[in-house]
């Protein structure tokens, strides 16, 4: 899966990067290791704006300014991660998913350009993933393990081109 993780000290400010930059168009909360099976939220957004409150409480995800799902936020370990979904085209014009692996430029000139990005996290237990039209643009921002070519990426704002050196 081609992912890039997000330092979890910037969560908050990259999500509501997303949001009031990037189109939303679904939202998907379940438990984490039930495969499926107990899902919390599943929703097409459209025209529904999808946003966002933290206080000490926790997080609260909205649809149209309605609750839909609370995190309480006590089991909170890792930050989010963006994954891209690009599709190659083939010769009988169906395409095909491209699967790549950790340490690729998001901007490689050689791949296609997404045409969706999903917006992860694991959160109190549940899996949330949001899913948005096109790319969502990262930029670099640190070293997570410079051997291994794992980097830390942050959201950027769209028209903004940062290449990795």
């Amino acid at each position: 899966m081609e992912q890039y993780w997000m330092p979890k000290k910037l969560d908050f400010k990259n999500l509501r990067l997303c949001l009031d930059n990037y189109s939303p168009t679904f939202i998907y909360i379940r438990l984490v290791g039930s495969m499926g099976g107990t899902v919390k939220v599943n929703e097409k957004l459209g025209d529904k704006k999808l946003d966002f409150k933290k206080d000490k409480s926790g997080l609260y995800m909205l649809v149209d300014s309605n609750d839909v799902f609370h995190f309480p936020l006590k089991d909170y370990q890792k930050g989010f991660s963006l994954e891209y979904g690009r599709i190659e085209p083939t010769k009988d014009g169906i395409g095909r998913m491209v699967i790549l692996s950790h340490g690729i430029d998001p901007y490689d000139p050689n791949l296609p350009e997404p045409q969706k990005s999903t917006l992860r996290t694991v959160l109190d237990n549940h899996l949330m993933e949001i899913d948005f039209e096109g790319r969502i643009n990262l930029k670099f921002h640190s070293w997570w393990d410079k051997e291994l070519n794992w980097k830390y990426w942050t959201i950027d704002k769209p028209g903004n081109h940062h290449s990795v050196k």
